[in-house]
Formats: C-alpha cells, structure tokens, sequence
C-alpha cells in the first residue's frame, strides 16, 4: 500500500500540487475580490454621508456597477488560471453585449441619460422642474425613470432620456426668484399716484429682498390703459405664498386710493344713411 501511494506521488505529485496551488490562489483571488467590494461599498456610504453629498441612486448605481464588475473580473481570473480559454469567452460575451445593446437601444439611451443626470445633477428629488410638457416635483430618480408628482397630486414616470434631450427649468435650483405684479391702470389716472401706492406696498413687504430692490415701473401704454409693474426678488421658498398675499393686497390698495383698474372697452356706433348715429350707452365688452 505504502509503494502504491510514493508511486502515485512520484507520478501525479507535481499535479496535484499545481492543482493546490491553483486552488489556493482562486481562493486569494475570491477574498481579494470581496474586499474590494466590501471598501467600494463603504466608500460609496462615505461619499453619501461625508463631504461630497452624492446622490443616493448614483451611489446604489456605482456600488453596482463595482459588485458585478469585480465578480466578472475575478471569474476571468479564475479560469484563466485553470487554463480555461478566456480569450473566446471575453469575445463570446462581447458579441453578447452588442446584440444585447441594439435589441435594448432606447432602454441603454434611457441608463445612459440617468447616469450623466446622477453625475451632473441639474435637479434632485424635491426640486420643481419642468421639461417639455412634463412639469412636477421630483419624487424619485433612477436608472431608467424619474418619477414625479404635478402639482395637484398627479403622478408622472419621465424616462431620463426625455428628460435630458430638451432644455430644463428647475425652479426649485436658485435661493431667490423674481416676482413681477402687473396692473392696468386707465388714462385718467395719476401714474404718480400709482407709483406712491406701490411703492408703500414694497415698504411694507418684509419679505422682499433688499438685494436686488424692488422696483415699479410703467410697463406698456396699451389700447386700454396703461400697463405698470411691481417687480420685486423673493426667497424661491416662499415666493407662491408672496405672490397670492399680494396680488389680492395690490388690488385692494389700489381700489382704496381711488385707481382704477382698466379692462378692455369697446364703443359701439351705429351707420345709417350715411350718418353717424351714437350709441345710447358704450358696451363693455
């Protein structure tokens, strides 16, 4: 028995410890692997957490990305060391991926539009944005979609590439907006007297900013009367809530200063015989 074993050794010995030591490296290769995947992991949660305040969606995408890349990497690894041809693999799974690529063309267009959104974040969930004909507070963002939420309660699903194919308002990006109050006022009115009105009103907006200062100009002479505008910068949080407070407020102080405010009129004359008949009463119209 003990001759049987020393000729086995003598004869596959050498075998058997390449095929050990095969082993122990794909061994070392599978920890290494993992512990790559293990840090990515707790650097994407500190890019999260810490000073750079990634994205969320784009840290789950980039923990992804490095779990299946790393475990690909690693089984080539593997059976190259096992001498597997991995050449024909790599190729083989190539043309994989390109057959796969134009089957799922405008699904890997919607992938790609998401990610260049993470990386370049011209919004994040809670912004106000509109795009095209989408409009809506964003609710979520991922890979293939964002969801958003109009505002009377609608839901929206916009792929990405709709989103970053067309210009995109965000109102929700700058700290202050701009707030413009039109007003009509008629030609028998004191544009001096408008301009006091409103120019009290902005005395009395705490909420105005001071930089840059409210102002009230004359706008338009129109058909009707004459157009004047109170232009004012708020804080973007709090700019619907100024907006409704005072346009009800410039209407009211307008009234109380004896202004008022013009609407379209229209004086009907009637023609008979060739005579120029006027109207009992001018219609408004």
């Amino acid at each position: 028995m003990n001759i049987d074993i020393a000729e086995l050794w003598a004869t596959y010995g050498q075998n058997i410890l390449d095929i050990g030591r095969k082993i122990i490296i794909a061994v070392l290769i599978i920890i290494g692997g993992r512990i790559v995947i293990l840090l990515s992991r707790n650097l994407a949660q500190k890019a999260v957490t810490g000073k750079l305040k990634a994205d969320e969606t784009l840290a789950s995408v980039l923990r992804m990305v490095v779990h299946y890349g790393i475990i690909v990497i690693c089984l080539i690894m593997i059976l190259d060391l096992f001498g597997v041809n991995t050449a024909g693999l790599i190729a083989l799974l190539g043309g994989a991926v390109v057959a796969v690529g134009f089957a799922l063309k405008d699904t890997l267009g919607n992938i790609a539009s998401g990610i260049i959104i993470l990386l370049l974040r011209p919004f994040k969930k809670g912004d106000f944005i509109e795009c095209g004909s989408v409009m809506g507070a964003v609710r979520e963002m991922g890979l293939f979609a964002t969801t958003m939420e109009t505002a009377d309660g609608v839901y929206i699903s916009a792929p990405n590439s709709s989103l970053w194919g067309v210009p995109l308002k965000n109102y929700s990006r700058n700290d202050k907006r701009r707030l413009d109050i039109a007003i009509s006022i008629s030609y028998s009115d004191s544009i001096d007297e408008a301009f006091r009105v409103l120019n009290g009103i902005i005395r009395e907006e705490d909420r105005f900013l001071k930089d840059p200062p409210a102002q009230v100009m004359v706008q338009s002479l129109g058909e009707s009367g004459i157009g004047i505008t109170l232009r004012a910068w708020v804080s973007g949080a709090m700019y619907w809530k100024v907006y409704w407070d005072q346009m009800k407020n410039v209407k009211e102080k307008i009234q109380e200063a004896g202004l008022s405010i013009a609407f379209p009129r229209r004086d009907i004359r009637l023609v008979k015989d060739d005579r120029v008949i006027p109207a009992e009463k001018p219609r408004e119209v």
